[in-house]
């Protein structure tokens, strides 16, 4: 009697530990092949979170280029990122060594606009000039930008607390406005004033598309 109530016992203490083995085997199947039980919520949330970063990004485009599009064609649109780079570095060369964290912040900014401007105008302005057969111009101004982003390698390697830094800016700026001079009173009429109002609107529309995903 003893012996089959220890057998019993037995067979019942190697199924508990049979049925014990494959619910850890489940679990550990689940650790390596599966989110697991209540990952869904989380995943749920960075998804929707990432949606949500991507509509206010998307957002923030469409304000800031809705604005500059409301400013008129192509040429005013691009002498007014013109005015606002020129402000940026106003800004940098009213500071002084001690204001290091405003000169970072002011760099950064003025690469972002000139980083936007840009590529407004190699990817959209100038091949249009190369195609109007001002190609020479169009040369001349992209040379010059090669210039710019040398001006932003050598800043950045200075960095803002070196002595001789508002003098590399002003040095910069001269540079710029004379860029921008050129484009301005030279090449911009002189390539408008080729085009008819279709063509002058395509430009448009194809700076405003570049600008928005630059912004």
């Amino acid at each position: 009697m003893a012996t089959r109530t220890q057998s019993r016992s037995s067979n019942r203490d190697s199924s508990d530990r049979s049925r014990e083995s494959n619910r850890s085997s489940r679990g550990r199947e689940r650790s390596a092949f599966s989110w697991g039980e209540g990952a869904g919520p989380i995943i749920a949330a960075a998804i929707g979170g990432a949606a949500i970063g991507f509509a206010a990004n998307y957002g923030r485009k469409a304000l800031l280029q809705g604005m500059e599009a409301s400013i008129g064609d192509w040429d005013e649109i691009l002498t007014a990122e013109h005015k606002e780079a020129l402000a940026i570095f106003d800004k940098m060369l009213a500071t002084d060594e001690s204001q290091t964290f405003k000169r970072k912040m002011l760099f950064m900014k003025l690469c972002h606009a000139l980083d936007k401007h840009a590529h407004e105008e190699e990817m959209v302005v100038y091949p249009a000039l190369r195609q109007a057969n001002d190609g020479y111009d169009a040369d001349q101004l992209e040379v010059e930008h090669g210039h710019v982003k040398t001006f932003l390698f050598e800043l950045e390697q200075m960095g803002p607390d070196a002595p001789n830094w508002l003098e590399k800016v002003r040095e910069f700026r001269a540079l710029v406005a004379e860029h921008a001079e050129m484009e301005e009173q030279q090449v911009f009429p002189r390539f408008k004033r080729s085009m008819d109002e279709e063509q002058n609107a395509n430009i448009t529309s194809m700076v405003n598309k570049d600008g928005f995903w630059m912004a």
